[in-house]
C-alpha cells in the first residue's frame, strides 16, 4: 500500500529533502541535474533543496563531474562523511559488538570482545555494552561524527515497536526493556541541532536481513526473500516488496522453533523437535561427537567453533560432515513450510550458515528440492557475521536519510 501524500508544505519538504539525500546515496556522487532527473523535480526546486542539505552537513560538494549530459559538467554532490552516524550494537550469546557508520555507509569505529552472555544477568551485560558504546561514540565525535541514534541486534523476541527483549531464551532474558540500561551511553538524547538521538531494539535476524537488502548482493530486484541466519540459534526474517514482515506482535520468522521431529528433543524454548535442536551450532557439535561447552571452553570467542567445524569438514572429518548433512536436512525440512506459505523469490544464508554453507547446501537443496515443486534458488551472504551488527548501524542511517530534517546540525 503506498503511503498517504503529504498534506502540509512541511511534509512536502521533508519528503523531498529525503528523496534527494537517497538519490545521493543509491547513485553515488551526482550533479544537481542528475538528481532532479532521478527524482522528477525541476533544477531550481532541487538546488534549493540541496543548498539547505549543504547548510544542514548531510551533503558536501566534491566538484566538477561529469553527467554525461552536453555543456559544463555540474559540480558532484556526495553524502558527508561527518555529520550523522549510525551506532550499531550487537548482543550475542558470547560476544559484544559495537560500530560506528557513516552516511556513505563507511565504518569508521568498531570494538568487540568477548562475553560469557548465556544465562546471565543482564545488569552487568548491558552495563559493559554501554559502555562499549560509549567508547566508539566517542571515537566517531572524534573524527567528526555525530551519533544520530543507537540501534541493538539481539539474539531474541523483541516486542513490535518497543524496546523490549520479551523472549531470549539463550540469554536467559525475559521481559527486559533495554532502553534504560542505555540510556547511560552518551548517545541517547545527545543529538546536537534538532533531533534527538533515538534508541531501537531489534531481532537479530531482522537486522541481518536488513543489511542483507541494503547492502548484499543476492537480494532480488522485487525485494522478496527469507533471510536465515545462526549463531547458537538459529534466526530468519521475511523480506517481501523490501520490507520486513514483523507480524501482529513483531515475532515473525521464528524459524529456528519450527518442529521439525516432532517426537524430538526439548528445546530452551518449551517445545519439542525444533530445528535449532538439529541445524544449531550446539546441536551440530553434539553430532559430530563434541561437547558443546568443553568445545566453548577451548574455542572462546564469536565464530570459534563455526571455524573449528568447518575446519575439519575441509579436513574430511565424517563425524563433522555427517552433522552438517543432518543440519543441512533440517533446515531444508523447516524452509520447505516457509517457502510453501510465502513463495519468495530466493533464500539466503547468512551468519555462521555462510561459513558451513559448502557442508550445508547439498542435503539442504536435496530436501528442498524432494519436498517442493520448483524451489527457489538458495545464495550464500557475502557479509557473513557482520549482518546482524551491519544492519543495525544501517538502520540509523536509514532513518537520517528518510527524515533529514530531525538531524541537521
Amino acid at each position: 500500500m503506498a503511503a498517504p501524500a503529504p498534506n502540509t508544505q512541511q511534509e512536502m519538504r521533508r519528503r523531498n529533502l529525503a528523496r534527494v539525500l537517497h538519490a545521493v546515496a543509491d547513485g553515488g556522487p551526482r550533479s544537481r541535474a542528475a538528481v532532479a532527473a532521478r527524482i522528477g523535480l525541476t533544477r531550481t526546486a532541487v538546488s534549493t533543496l540541496v543548498d539547505e542539505l549543504l547548510g544542514a552537513g548531510l551533503l558536501v560538494e566534491l566538484g566538477p563531474g561529469r553527467s554525461g549530459a552536453v555543456g559544463r559538467p555540474g559540480t558532484a554532490l556526495a553524502l558527508s562523511d561527518r555529520g550523522p552516524c549510525g551506532i550499531g550494537a550487537e548482543i550475542g550469546v558470547d560476544h559484544l559488538a559495537v560500530c560506528a557508520v557513516d552516511l556513505r555507509g563507511e565504518v569508521r569505529a568498531r570494538t568487540a570482545m568477548d562475553a560469557a552472555n548465556r544465562d546471565s544477568d543482564p545488569g552487568p551485560v548491558l552495563e559493559q555494552l554501554a559502555r562499549l558504546v560509549g567508547e566508539v561514540a566517542d571515537e566517531a565525535r572524534g573524527l567528526g561524527l555525530r551519533p544520530a541514534g543507537l540501534a541493538v541486534a539481539v539474539p531474541g523476541l523483541v516486542a513490535r515497536g518497543t524496546t523490549t527483549v520479551v523472549q531470549a531464551p539463550n540469554l536467559g532474558w525475559t521481559d527486559l526493556d533495554l532502553a534504560p540500561h542505555l540510556a547511560r551511553t552518551g548517545v541517547l538524547g545527545s543529538g546536537s541541532g534538532t533531533g534527538t538521538a533515538v534508541c531501537s531494539i531489534d531481532n537479530e535476524a531482522n537486522l541481518g536481513a536488513l543489511a542483507e537488502l541494503w547492502l548484499g548482493g543476492h537480494t532480488p530486484p522485487s525485494g522478496d526473500f527469507v533471510h536465515v541466519s545462526a549463531e547458537i540459534g538459529i534466526g530468519a526474517a521475511i523480506v517481501v516488496d523490501g520490507e520486513l514482515l514483523r507480524g501482529t506482535r513483531g515475532f515473525a520468522g521464528e524459524l529456528g522453533h519450527v518442529p521439525v521431529r516432532p517426537e524430538g528433543r526439548p528445546c530452551a524454548c518449551g517445545g519439542i523437535g525444533c530445528l535449532e535442536q538439529y541445524a544449531g551450532e550446539e546441536a551440530v557439535l553434539r553430532a559430530a561427537g563434541l561437547d558443546p561447552r568443553a568445545t566453548a571452553a577451548e574455542h572462546p570467542g564469536p565464530g570459534a567453533r563455526i571455524d573449528l567445524l568447518a575446519t575439519r569438514a575441509k579436513e574430511g572429518d565424517s563425524a563433522v560432515l555427517d552433522a552438517l548433512a543432518e543440519a543441512g536436512s533440517a533446515l531444508g525440512t523447516a524452509l520447505t513450510g516457509a517457502v510453501n506459505l510465502l513463495d519468495p523469490q530466493t533464500v539466503v544464508l547468512g551468519g555462521a550458515l555462510a561459513r558451513l554453507a559448502p557442508w550445508l547446501l547439498p542435503s539442504l537443496e536435496h530436501e528442498l528440492g524432494r519436498r517442493l515443486a520448483g524451489p527457489p534458488p538458495v545464495s550464500v551472504s557475502s557479509l557473513g557475521a557482520d549482518g546482524p551488527l551491519l544492519g543495525a548501524a544501517h538502520s540509523v542511517v536509514r532513518a537520517v536519510l528518510d527524515d533529514p530534517l530531525a538531524h541537521r546540525a
